[in-house]
């Protein structure tokens, strides 16, 4: 078990959650492997959740001039039309998301689902990319597109290691979108997404009484550190898909993957949290 100090393991999450969060390799994955292999002290779920919504800061700060034309142009079609596939998508995300909880369905926040996530995960960036890999797509965001990304949010939910943004911006492009398009989309949708299972996991909190025994400086002091860590990288991954691929991430996911199955399955790793 961690001998850390909350507030450290908090920072540390905090920089893990903002580093990750938009890089195809996901953040949950990456919140809840050093918690459940006693790396570092537990948070718990509400902060894991949470803290994702310091990152959303991230996105509106870096795109501050992209959210001003959308304020000043909602009178021209192209801007309405624009904001309503975002709302379409976050509305799959979210019908999903509610028949979930309806259900109790339980989400997996355990080693070794995270691994086999995080492994095959490697193989779909591959797959994607050599099957987009002359074709320059386009910016246009249809209908099929949206519901596809709504529904590829949804499944990153329900299997941590799999990447929010990365399976969004994948779907987008396996569907004919490119790259730079399909990540703005991605980042844009994040906002309501995030914001909205934060808000929704506090109002939670409040409902079962666990809101009282959270705390709530160490909550913030994550969801700052988190906002910090995740301008940086949205800054830089932003011109870094204008030229690159995601098979640098994908050989990440691969051997990292690899490593916790191996640990998993053939090391001390503990089954449960």
């Amino acid at each position: 078990m961690s001998s850390l100090p909350d507030w450290l393991a908090v920072i540390i999450l905090g920089i893990i959650e903002g580093v990750t969060e938009f890089l195809p390799i996901s953040s949950t994955g990456h919140l809840l492997i050093p918690q459940n292999l006693g790396w570092l002290p537990k948070q718990g779920e509400v902060f894991d959740v949470v803290i994702q919504s310091g990152a959303v800061i991230a996105v509106l700060a870096v795109f501050t001039n992209r959210v001003k034309q959308f304020a000043t142009s909602l009178n021209q079609p192209d801007t309405r039309d624009y904001l309503l596939k975002l709302f379409g998508a976050f509305c799959v995300t979210s019908a999903g998301g509610l028949l979930i909880k309806k259900f109790d369905i339980e989400l997996p926040e355990t080693v070794p689902p995270v691994a086999w996530a995080t492994f095959i995960g490697a193989f779909v960036i591959f797959a994607v990319e050599a099957w987009r890999k002359d074709h320059r797509g386009t910016a246009e965001i249809t209908w099929t597109v949206v519901v596809a990304v709504g529904l590829a949010q949804l499944l990153a939910a329900v299997f941590p290691g799999t990447s929010r943004s990365g399976a969004s911006i994948l779907m987008a492009m396996a569907l004919g979108m490119a790259r730079p398009a399909a990540t703005e989309f991605s980042f844009l949708l994040g906002v309501p997404t995030l914001m909205a299972a934060g808000a929704f996991k506090i109002l939670s909190a409040f409902k079962d009484g666990e809101a009282a025994h959270l705390d709530w400086a160490m909550l913030g002091l994550g969801t700052v550190v988190s906002a910090i860590s995740a301008f940086v990288v949205v800054r830089w991954l932003i011109h870094f898909v204008q030229s690159h691929t995601f098979n640098g991430f994908a050989w990440y996911r691969l051997l990292m993957g690899g490593a916790l199955l191996a640990y998993v399955y053939w090391g001390q790793a503990p089954a449960a949290p």
